[in-house]
C-alpha cells in the first residue's frame, strides 16, 4: 500500500510538472520622488531571470546575446531612461509633488499544455490598480476605483500611440507567445534568437511608463 502511494505521488508530481504553463514575464517598478526617478525591474524566460533592471543599468543574465549585440541593445534601454528621466524633471517643475509615486508594470504571456496562451499588462499606481491592457482588442482600461482624473487622462493618452496599442498587442499576443512555442519545441532550452522579443519588451514597458508619468504630472495640482 505504501508503495501505492508513493507511485501515485510521484505520477501525480510529474502531472502537475508537466501541466504547468511555459511563461516570459516582466516587471519593471519605478519610484518618483521630488523630480528624480528610481527604475528596478526583472525579465525572466520560463522561471530563469535574463535581465536585471537596476537604476540606469541593464544586464543580462542569461548569455542570449554576444557581448556587441547586447551592447547596443542595452543603449537603447538607458538612453530611454535617460529621456524618461529629464522629462520627470521638467514636469517636476511645472507641477512640483512633494510625496512618492510608486508605478508597477507587469506584463507577460503563458502557454499551456493544450496550445491555449493567456496575455497580460497590469499597471498600478501606489499599490492599487490603475490600468490594464485587453489584449485581444489592444485597449487600454481603467482599474482605479472611481473617476480619477490622472486615470482618465492616462488611458487616453496611451490609447493615442501605435506602440503603446497595436505594437504592444503584438509583442504580447504574437512575439511573446512564439517566443514560448520556441521554447516549447526545444523542450524548455533558452534559445540564442529569444533576445529579440526580451529587449523589445524592456522598450515597450519604458514607453508605457512614460505615458504614465505624463498622467501623473499633467494632471496632479490641476485639471487634465
Amino acid at each position: 500500500m505504501l508503495l501505492r502511494l508513493l507511485l501515485l505521488g510521484g505520477a501525480l508530481g510529474v502531472a502537475a510538472e508537466q501541466a504547468a504553463p511555459l511563461a516570459f514575464t516582466m516587471l519593471q517598478l519605478t519610484r518618483v520622488y521630488m523630480g528624480n526617478s528610481m527604475f528596478r525591474g526583472n525579465a525572466s524566460l520560463n522561471g530563469q531571470l535574463s535581465h536585471v533592471l537596476e537604476g540606469n543599468n541593464v544586464t543580462q543574465v542569461l548569455p542570449l546575446e554576444s557581448p556587441d549585440a547586447w551592447a547596443q541593445r542595452r543603449e537603447v534601454v538607458i538612453d530611454y531612461l535617460k529621456t524618461f528621466r529629464q522629462l520627470v524633471q521638467i514636469f517636476n517643475k511645472e507641477r512640483p509633488i512633494k510625496f512618492t509615486q510608486h508605478l508597477r508594470c507587469h506584463l507577460g504571456c503563458r502557454l499551456y499544455p493544450n496550445g491555449t496562451t493567456q496575455s497580460f499588462y497590469e499597471v498600478t499606481l501606489n499599490r492599487t490598480a490603475f490600468l490594464s491592457f485587453h489584449v485581444p482588442n489592444a485597449t487600454w482600461e481603467r482599474r482605479w476605483p472611481g473617476d480619477l482624473p490622472v486615470a482618465i487622462f492616462a488611458q487616453e493618452q496611451l490609447m493615442k500611440y501605435p506602440i503603446t496599442t497595436q505594437d504592444l498587442q503584438y509583442f504580447l499576443n504574437t512575439t511573446c507567445v512564439s517566443l514560448l512555442q520556441t521554447q516549447s519545441a526545444r523542450t524548455g532550452k533558452v534559445s540564442g534568437r529569444s533576445h529579440t522579443p526580451l529587449v523589445l519588451g524592456l522598450v515597450l514597458g519604458s514607453l508605457v511608463l512614460l505615458g504614465m508619468a505624463l498622467g501623473i504630472f499633467l494632471c496632479t495640482g490641476g485639471s487634465c
